[in-house]
């Protein structure tokens, strides 16, 4: 993981946003269980994307941004929590 905290992750495809859905989770130290209750998702579904399995909705994202050359970028909100908070 990067010591960086203000690292952005530009989403490629289903890999690269559970990377960075993994290292922003970490570095807030929330497990899955926890991520879940919050978000309202399932602890396996997480998991699997954290893991880069493909979704019909992350392909569909992905494959409308190419066509219209645009990318995703993930990164923390202004003002959000440092590590660990």
């Amino acid at each position: 993981m990067s010591g960086n905290i203000d690292k952005e992750y530009v989403i490629r495809g289903p890999q690269s946003f559970g990377m960075a859905l993994r290292e922003f989770r970490l570095r807030r130290g929330v497990t899955q269980a926890e991520l879940a209750k919050t978000s309202g998702l399932h602890r396996s579904y997480l998991s699997e994307l954290e893991r880069g399995s493909t979704t019909d909705a992350m392909r569909y994202l992905i494959l409308a941004c190419r066509a219209l050359d645009l990318e995703i970028v993930v990164r923390p909100r202004e003002g959000a929590p440092k590590d660990g908070a």
